[in-house]
């Protein structure tokens, strides 16, 4: 296999190994660079002897990130406040409109679930996203694991439980999301207290994740009260230069919120039975300035 043909094979599967990888590790940043590591594998290897390109990069980049992970668990690095995934733009990424994949691919990559998944262990989540996001057949992950295939289905039916019973409920339809998050945003950017707090399920959530680099919340905050008087406090006191834009990210709509030209904050909602019961709002300048731009 030539050079030039090696580069056009891994740029086919980039996408996939990327949306691997950020599934794992839940930050942009990490997952690309996870990718480069195994492009320079791929580069570098006698190519002679692999039959599935696709299952050879597939392998390398889940225990590259694998690896990863462990890395940051053994490091046990201090965050300031609430934690989220890093946004990650899905309209032109990993997602098929208008079919049963693209809502599966939501839904694993979605902002509820991948805080979930920070809770396994390494291995179970690698197990969980190869089977759960991308369909492998237990042999299959098995072999990309060098683990035996009851083994996997062992540390699969862990890790599935484990989601099923801390993954919030949501509705994954884009289109209800969009209109419930317009509808959202103008009655808290109108100043319109009592619309905003009857789109508020009683038991919503606010997670505010800064790093301690901006001001957000330092606890989850619970109740619609309490996340309706501070979005309303907290966008009386905005700056006048905002501006706003749609984006889709982790497999739904959301709004990047701009001040001048530089990211302000990105807000996104998990929607169920017509009321939001969360809300998320990013304001880390580090996870937002891959945004900008789009």
């Amino acid at each position: 296999m030539t050079a030039d043909l090696a580069t056009d094979v891994f740029e086919e599967h980039r996408r996939l190994l990327t949306g691997v990888a950020y599934r794992m590790l839940g930050r942009v940043a990490d997952a690309e660079d996870v990718v480069q590591d195994a492009w320079l594998r791929w580069y570098r290897a006698d190519r002679t002897d692999i039959r599935e390109p696709r299952a050879y990069l597939v392998r390398v980049t889940t225990r590259l990130a694998i690896d990863r992970l462990r890395q940051v668990q053994a490091r046990g690095e201090a965050y300031t406040g609430p934690w989220l995934p890093e946004p990650y733009l899905t309209e032109a990424a990993d997602t098929v409109p208008d079919s049963a994949e693209r809502a599966v691919l939501a839904d694993t990559v979605s902002l509820a679930v991948l805080v979930v998944l920070e809770s396994l262990s390494p291995l179970e989540r690698a197990v969980f996203v190869l089977r759960e996001a991308f369909g492998y057949p237990y042999a299959e992950i098995a072999a990309l694991l060098d683990r035996g295939e009851p083994a996997v289905r062992q540390l699969a039916g862990r890790a599935r439980r484990h989601v099923a019973e801390r993954r919030p409920r949501y509705d994954v339809d884009p289109a209800r999301r969009r209109d419930l998050t317009e509808r959202f945003l103008a009655a808290a950017g109108g100043g319109d207290l009592a619309g905003l707090m009857s789109l508020l399920a009683p038991h919503v959530r606010l997670v505010g994740d800064s790093g301690g680099r901006a001001k957000a919340p330092v606890r989850v905050l619970h109740t619609a009260d309490k996340v309706g008087r501070f979005l309303f406090g907290a966008l009386r006191k905005a700056p006048t230069d905002l501006s706003f834009r749609a984006l889709e990210v982790n497999g739904g709509p959301a709004v990047l919120v701009l001040s001048g030209e530089k990211p302000d904050s990105l807000f996104q909602l998990d929607i169920a039975d017509g009321r939001v019961t969360a809300v998320y709002i990013h304001r880390n300048p580090d996870k937002l300035r891959h945004l900008v731009g789009h």
